[in-house]
């Protein structure tokens, strides 16, 4: 499954993507029993609600007037309503310590972000002035399901709920300036696009198998696989969860396998392919 949230007039909903189409859950409470749910976070965790939703199907000769539209008709919001701890990793592809001259970490390089450098598509990349070059790096973002601490590596798959694509920007002089400067260099507004759709992770079952490749003006100029990072996503969520509890709803943005300096008037994106694709593209202002 997979969802997102879109804003039309007044109105923020929680859409189920359907057979090519976008349902919103509160149309889908008004023709079942199924609990409509107001945000992401009321999805995530709750095993019940999502047994339910696997099992509704919405024939799409059925789609006029069911409540039942085209993108074209709304615009996409960020898909969290109130995201809980976005926990990114540097350096996680071999390659991209290569770009950065930089030697590969022995344990996980992490940082924070801020939930105000949300953006997602449809909203642009700002640029900000007097700050020198910025980077765009296509990540792989796993989104924590259940709460936990001291996870082992063979039960992590357990405690992720699913996937979304990732844009992560840098302020790349300033790093250079001096290495305590990462979490600033990472923390400007638009910073950090996510979405816009969120996949369970029925739908990619095997995460090594997954190809990121960061994406500008068509061109693709990064690209490698889950298997080929330093540490994997298990490995991730096991050695941060011996520092601190995940919960529901938690992001962690797995690492880029290159990163492309970005100007204004650019596209970037991030393409996501396995068993079938998800993508994310921004313009850069």
């Amino acid at each position: 499954m997979r969802f997102c949230r879109l804003k039309g007039g007044d109105k923020t909903l929680l859409y189920l993507f359907l057979n090519g189409r976008f349902v919103a859950l509160e149309d889908i409470y008004a023709k079942t029993n199924i609990k409509s749910p107001g945000s992401i976070e009321e999805v995530i965790g709750n095993k019940e609600l999502l047994d339910q939703l696997e099992q509704f199907t919405l024939p799409l000769d059925r789609a006029k007037n069911s409540g039942i539209m085209l993108r074209s008709d709304q615009s996409y919001a960020v898909p969290f309503s109130n995201p809980g701890k976005i926990w990114s990793i540097g350096l996680n592809y071999g390659d991209h310590a290569k770009d950065l001259n930089v030697k590969q970490p022995e344990k996980p390089a992490s940082f924070m972000k801020p939930k105000s450098s949300m953006i997602t598509q449809g909203g642009d990349i700002i640029l900000p002035k007097g700050f020198g070059r910025i980077t765009a790096e296509a990540e792989l973002g796993i989104i924590i399901g259940k709460r936990g601490k001291y996870i082992e590596e063979s039960d992590a798959m357990d405690y992720i709920f699913g996937i979304a694509p990732i844009i992560d920007m840098t302020a790349i002089d300033i790093l250079l300036q001096n290495p305590r400067f990462l979490t600033m260099s990472k923390s400007f507004d638009t910073f950090f696009s996510i979405g816009p759709m969120i996949a369970t992770k029925d739908e990619f079952e095997d995460l090594q198998s997954l190809k990121i490749s960061t994406i500008k003006n068509g061109v693709v100029e990064h690209s490698n696989y889950v298997r080929n990072m330093l540490f994997s996503p298990e490995k991730l969520i096991s050695f941060h969860s011996q520092i601190f509890t995940f919960e529901p709803g938690d992001i962690i943005s797995t690492g880029t396998p290159g990163a492309v300096e970005i100007q204004r008037g650019d596209m970037v994106k991030c393409l996501i392919e396995g068993e079938d694709s998800i993508s994310l593209e921004n313009k850069v202002l």
